[in-house]
């Protein structure tokens, strides 16, 4: 009201002014209020709320309980770090810098080992320290050097340690301080046997322990030389919280299933089940002073069907589809609506590789050969390796990544990606050439004995096989929509080369089940197509190392499916693995990817993409191909005016 009577007087004035008599008089106005307004309410802030569709809802929150991809996106939110992966490098996020040998807060020290002591030996067992046990002594990087163990003497070999200094002032999320004991805290649940998580860094870790608050150091086992040692810190774990609990009731209260304690931009708030998770935003995030989050409130929404996901998004229900949504078969439409202005589509290949695993040593060639050369079981298609190098040149690899996969990803000629820093870009590749391969498999002795291509050719004079055996192999793998896609493709490309397939789709939980009854790590394939992946930079040419052959003494156990054996490849590897960027074997990273692509124990057909949609004003989203958490700048995303022209 007192707005009103201003506005009128305001009026009042002007008008007595234009009629006011000329000269000296003064003009008689009329009263008029003479309290002071009162000032104007301040403007309540209007709440910002992001909202993320999911594509499933997630099992467990637990860091340490078997994560899936959106777990891992929901953890995005409430952890930060503590080591993001951008781009093949590491970068620091709740900690100081990424410790450097260069820098001096990672070293190689000399110590002094004798027996009894544990030790990594030169194959890169943990190992007692015992008479015959060989070891590389200080300095030694390679097999050439290393030493066979007296029993009785002190010797010297490498010990890594490192340190990692966090920032200060971290705090949880309730306020209380984040400290180093919270990731030795982790370690130490790590560490538990009740605690299913990996323990190989476990188990090569002498000493974890807190110098000060704010202070880790890591002591390797001696002799291990691990080159990934800048990621050699636990992600910190409230103990002030979980800490009445034991490792194993960890893996199943809401404490830590349901409703972790984090550091990050958003504090859980409440989970529906079926329905979605709710946060707001954390009040005491460590990066709140640069204005983030960005939104006062975070969404997650369980939307389990792709084109229920995409009316989300046109919509408005949904800002992102997280690559938990499965896009794959929908990025044609999205490309149309990015044309259109109405979303973004993101791709990126991925670090999970899709592989034809080769059967070249199949589980009844485990008991040997008959007399006559033959084995009963199952022909020796895969022994002479230019049968395996024509089936390369059979597989049109391009056109599944042209269509299946939109171009969006690439035919990688390795264990590594083509942009991988140490990628070797010298090694023998195969493009797709039918008249190659079929020129090699005359070579061979598979042969086109009635001169009709489109029969399966037939073995004459092949070693390991008996005359007329037909060259049809059995191709395993699971009944998933885009292997279904890459089957037929290659179906018809390999029948231009004469060879046949016969395709046979199990479940996922069939296919990849333990031996020796799954066919994959039982291996009993011929062909195989299946998938892994990695959440490191380091190259796995470990894969198809001797040691990764799953058999019944290893409890069928390893990733060299294929059986694939050659100690030269087993030595170049292994000496790469156990070395530095500066030492000279780390060059033998090399000679195992010229050794492998020679050998093709495996084929590599294609990177994974993954695959995500925003509405079309959104900004701070990309997808890295060596993360994987896809929303690992979450506490960055905006959309609207704030995200510019």
């Amino acid at each position: 009201m007192k707005m009103r009577i201003v506005h009128v007087f305001v009026l009042l004035v002007l008008t007595l002014s234009a009629c006011a008599p000329q000269g000296n008089e003064t003009p008689i106005l009329p009263d008029v209020p003479t309290e002071t307004p009162a000032p104007l309410p301040t403007p309540t802030p209007v709440s910002r709320s992001l909202n993320i569709c999911l594509g499933e809802e997630p099992t467990t929150l637990y860091p340490y309980g078997g994560l899936s991809s959106a777990a891992r996106s929901v953890l995005s939110a409430i952890y930060d770090g503590p080591i993001d992966m951008v781009g093949y490098g590491y970068e620091a996020v709740i900690l100081e810098k990424v410790p450097d040998i260069a820098d001096g807060d990672a070293q190689v020290n000399p110590v002094a080992v004798s027996a009894g002591d544990l030790v990594v030996d030169s194959t890169g067992a943990v190992v007692s320290l015992a008479t015959g046990v060989r070891v590389r002594p200080g300095g030694c990087r390679s097999d050439a050097c290393a030493i066979t163990y007296d029993g009785s003497s002190s010797i010297q070999m490498d010990q890594m340690v490192v340190t990692f200094t966090m920032l200060e002032g971290l705090m949880w999320s309730d306020g209380e301080p984040l400290t180093a004991g919270d990731s030795v805290y982790s370690f130490n649940l790590a560490s538990n046997d009740d605690t299913p998580v990996s323990k190989y860094l476990v188990d090569r870790t002498e000493t974890y322990e807190a110098a000060d608050d704010i202070t880790v150091q890591w002591w390797g086992v001696p002799g291990f030389i691990d080159t990934d040692y800048q990621t050699n810190f636990w992600m910190p774990l409230p103990q002030h919280v979980w800490d009445e609990f034991s490792a194993a009731d960890l893996l199943q209260v809401d404490v830590s299933t349901r409703a972790p304690l984090g550091w990050g931009a958003y504090v859980m708030d409440e989970w529906t089940p079926g329905e979605g998770i709710h946060l707001v935003k954390n009040l005491n995030y460590f990066r709140a002073d640069s204005d983030l989050p960005k939104f006062d409130e975070l969404n997650f929404h369980f939307v389990t069907d792709a084109n229920a996901a995409l009316t989300a998004l046109v919509d408005g229900t949904c800002d992102v589809l997280d690559p938990s949504v499965r896009l794959d078969g929908q990025v044609a439409l999205l490309q149309q609506m990015q044309a259109d202005g109405q979303a973004q589509l993101l791709t990126a290949p991925t670090n999970t590789m899709e592989w034809l695993g080769i059967g070249i040593a199949h589980v009844s060639y485990d008991d040997g050969y008959n007399s006559t050369g033959f084995n009963p079981d199952r022909p020796d298609y895969f022994g002479d390796v230019r049968t395996r190098q024509a089936i390369a040149a059979c597989l049109d690899r391009q056109k599944v990544v042209d269509t299946v996969l939109f171009g969006l990803s690439q035919v990688p000629d390795s264990y590594l990606p083509p942009d991988h820093p140490l990628h070797n870009g010298n090694i023998q590749t195969y493009a797709f050439d039918p008249a190659r391969g079929n020129q090699i498999l005359e070579q061979v002795g598979w042969l086109d004995h009635d001169k009709d291509p489109s029969t399966p050719r037939q073995a004459f004079g092949v070693t390991g096989i008996p005359v007329g055996t037909p060259l049809v192999l059995n191709y395993y793998t699971t009944s998933a929509t885009q292997r279904r896609q890459v089957v037929e493709i290659f179906t018809q490309s390999l029948a231009d080369c004469g060879i046949g397939l016969n395709p046979v789709y199990y479940t996922a939980a069939d296919f990849y089940a333990q031996g020796p009854a799954g066919p994959l790590f039982g291996r009993q394939f011929d062909l195989a197509e299946y998938a892994i992946g990695v959440d490191t930079i380091e190259p796995q040419c470990g894969w198809f190392t001797t040691a990764q052959i799953p058999t019944a003494d290893n409890n069928w156990i390893g990733t060299n499916i294929s059986g694939y054996s050659n100690p030269e490849f087993d030595s170049a590897c292994e000496q790469a693995l156990q070395s530095l960027p500066d030492d000279p074997e780390y060059a033998l990273h090399q000679q195992a990817q010229a050794t492998f692509a020679s050998e093709l124990p495996s084929i590599p057909l294609y990177l994974r993409l993954k695959v995500a949609a925003t509405r079309n004003d959104f900004c701070g989203f990309t997808l890295d191909p060596t993360s994987s958490y896809a929303l690992a700048d979450l506490e960055s995303f905006d959309y609207g005016t704030s995200c510019g022209p």
